[in-house]
């Protein structure tokens, strides 16, 4: 969850660990078409790319105000308005909601939202959909 991470200045970080988010960009970009040509370009060696690669991002301007929660509704009629009830009270605007169909009288509901005005923290919001009626399993599946 959110709290595994730290928002740290790079000025106090080895260099390596931003040339390693270079090397990723310049992948991701297609600027080059190999770790080897990226990690030659930016100055460092694979296996430094390899050891951080999965640990070291660059955040968006937008960072901290999408993520994707994702629960499990009762399969009963008003669950689903409540869960968006309580979205509209932390004032978060939905980007996507997908609802599969329900199974067993329950339904998985994954909602992705905006939360560049989010009343309170996301673990908040997750605390209040939690205690709902009706809702399982509330997690935060990915954070940007």
């Amino acid at each position: 969850m959110i709290r595994d991470y730290l928002i740290v200045s790079k000025k106090i970080l080895p260099e390596y660990y931003s040339k390693v988010v270079e090397a990723r960009i310049l992948l991701e970009s297609s600027q080059c078409k190999s770790v080897s040509d990226a990690v030659k370009r930016v100055g460092i060696s694979r296996s430094t790319y390899y050891k951080y690669k999965d640990y070291i991002f660059k955040p968006s301007e937008d960072f901290g105000r999408k993520f994707t929660i994702s629960m499990i509704l009762d399969d009963e009629p008003g669950i689903l308005s409540n869960v968006l009830n309580i979205l509209r009270e932390h004032k978060t605007s939905i980007i996507t909601i997908h609802q599969d169909i329900p199974i067993n009288h329950a339904a998985v509901v994954i909602l992705t939202l905006d939360g560049k005005d989010l009343l309170g923290s996301i673990e908040d919001l997750v605390g209040d959909l939690v205690v709902l009626r009706g809702v399982h399993n509330v997690n935060l599946v990915a954070m940007e």
